[in-house]
C-alpha cells in the first residue's frame, strides 16, 4: 500500500505540471483582450492603441509566455493563488475566499441529497428487478441523465412562476443572516444537481447489487433461512458499495464543472459564476488559478478514493 502511494504522489506532481502547462496554453489562444475589455473595446484610434499597449505593458502582458507562466506558477505556490485580477485588481485568494464556500455548500448539499436518495433507490430497483420498481427507478434515472442541467433549471424556474408565482430570492445572503432565505436560494440549485448525480449512483447500486445478489455466498445465505432484509442488508449491500464508493466519490469532482451553469442560472456568487464572469472579462489569472484549484482537487480526490477502495475490500492489492 506504501509503495502504490508513492508510486501515486510521483505521478501527482508532474500530472500537475502539465495541467498548468495546458490550462496556460489554452488562455493564451483562446479570442479576446483583457485590455480592450478594459477600455471597453474602443482601440480603433492611434491613442487607444497606444493607451491599450500601456495597459498591457502594466499588465505584465507583454512579457515572454515562460516569463508569465512562471511568475503565475510562483504566484500559485506562494499562497498568492494567481495573484490579483486583471480587471479588478482584486487579490484573487480574496476572490476564492468569498466564492469557494458558496460552491463548497453546494456541492456538499448535492452530494448529500444523492447519497441518501442513491443507495436505497438502486437497492430497491435490484430486488425488484424488471418490476414496477425498478422501471420507475429506472426512469427517473434515465431522465436525470439525459436532461441537461440548465434546461431542467430554466423550466423549474418557469414552472415555479406560473404555477406558484414564486422564484426563488434574486440575492445571496448567507445562512448565518437570514437561515430560511438562504435555504430558499440554496435548495433549488442542489437538487437539479443530486438529481443527475443520484442517477448515476442508482444506476451503478442496482448494477452492483444485481451482481452481488447472484454471488453463491448470498445464496448460501439464503439457504440458512436468513431473512431476506438481513441477506440484502447485511451480506449483498456492503460488497455493492465498494464500486459504488469508488466511481460515486470520482463523479463528485464533476459535480464543480456543474456548477457554473447552474450558478449563473440561480446567481449564486459561487466559483462557477466566477469563472463565467472572468471568461467574459477575459481576466486570465482568475481562470488560470481557480480552473487549477479545481485540477488539484480532482486529482487529490482520486488519491483519497483510491485509499479508500483498499480500506473496503482488503483483496486488493498494490504490490505490482
Amino acid at each position: 500500500m506504501t509503495r502504490y502511494l508513492v508510486r501515486r504522489l510521483a505521478l501527482y506532481f508532474p500530472t500537475l505540471i502539465l495541467a498548468s502547462l495546458g490550462i496556460f496554453g489554452i488562455m493564451r489562444v483562446i479570442p479576446g483582450d483583457v485590455a480592450m475589455v478594459i477600455l471597453g473595446g474602443e482601440t480603433s484610434t492611434p491613442a487607444a492603441l497606444a493607451q491599450a499597449d500601456a495597459l498591457r505593458e502594466r499588465l505584465g502582458l507583454l512579457d515572454s509566455l515562460p516569463v508569465q507562466y512562471f511568475r503565475w506558477v510562483w504566484s500559485m505556490v506562494n499562497g498568492e493563488f494567481g495573484g490579483t485580477s486583471l480587471v479588478s485588481r482584486e487579490p484573487i485568494s480574496e476572490i476564492l475566499a468569498r466564492r469557494l464556500p458558496v460552491t463548497l455548500e453546494l456541492a456538499a448539499w448535492t452530494a448529500l441529497i444523492a447519497w441518501v436518495v442513491s443507495i436505497p433507490a438502486g437497492v430497491l430497483a435490484a430486488v425488484y428487478q424488471n418490476r414496477t420498481p425498478d422501471y420507475a427507478v429506472r426512469f427517473v434515472t434515465l431522465a436525470g441523465t439525459a436532461l441537461p442541467n440548465f434546461w431542467i433549471a430554466l423550466m423549474l424556474i418557469l414552472a415555479l412562476l406560473v404555477w406558484f408565482s414564486w422564484t426563488p430570492p434574486i440575492f445571496y445572503v448567507k445562512i448565518w443572516n437570514d437561515p430560511w432565505m438562504h435555504m430558499q436560494k440554496m435548495i433549488w440549485p442542489a437538487l437539479i444537481l443530486a438529481w443527475g448525480y443520484s442517477s448515476y449512483l442508482t444506476r451503478v447500486t442496482r448494477s452492483t447489487m444485481l451482481e452481488v445478489l447472484r454471488q453463491d455466498y448470498v445464496r448460501t445465505a439464503r439457504s440458512r433461512g436468513l431473512v431476506e432484509r438481513i441477506v440484502v442488508a447485511g451480506h449483498a449491500l456492503p460488497n455493492a458499495l465498494i464500486p459504488v464508493v469508488t466511481l460515486g466519490g470520482l463523479q463528485l469532482a464533476t459535480l464543480f464543472s456543474g456548477t457554473v451553469v447552474i450558478e449563473q442560472v440561480f446567481s449564486l456568487p459561487g466559483v462557477g459564476q466566477g469563472v463565467a464572469q472572468a471568461a467574459f472579462e477575459r481576466d486570465y489569472p482568475v481562470i488560470q488559478s481557480i480552473v487549477m484549484l479545481l485540477v488539484t482537487l480532482m486529482l487529490t480526490l482520486n488519491v483519497v478514493i483510491d485509499v479508500i477502495y483498499a480500506k473496503l475490500d482488503p483483496r486488493i492489492s498494490y504490490a505490482r
